[in-house]
């Protein structure tokens, strides 16, 4: 096993990871962040619901008592990371959780599962949070 595929299974085995489903767009007490470059939401579309955070800047904008967090959410918060296929959705989920968001997850597959499993798309045009 590479140290990689080490680094990602710890991170894993401290998420609740979630499946792909359209209740998450009605789940409550839920954020889903799309943290996916802006050249795969525009080729691909985007979840309906979702915030754009750039990777980035993500721990900033969802420490929940950073100065620099963004609004609607708190530690409680079910916090659902999406990149392009779930990879590095669960290394920033951990990071997340270690700023003090214990319920933050990444959505098994990446953006491309919810994609697959033909769950609802919106065009890809939301600018990202910086």
């Amino acid at each position: 096993m590479s140290a990689i595929d080490e680094v990602l299974a710890e991170a894993r085995a401290g998420l609740t990871r979630v499946a792909p489903s359209a209740d998450l767009l009605d789940a409550p007490n839920t954020l889903i962040v799309d943290i996916r470059p802006s050249h795969n939401r525009a080729a691909e579309g985007e979840i309906p619901g979702s915030v754009v955070i750039e990777r980035i800047v993500l721990e900033w904008r969802l420490d929940p008592g950073g100065s620099h967090r963004i609004e609607g959410f708190d530690e409680d918060t079910r916090v659902i990371i999406v990149c392009n296929e779930g990879y590095a959705a669960s290394l920033a989920a951990r990071d997340l959780q270690a700023v003090g968001l214990p319920n933050a997850t990444d959505l098994v597959g990446g953006f491309r599962a919810w994609r697959a499993a033909g769950l609802p798309i919106r065009p890809g045009s939301t600018t990202p949070i910086t």
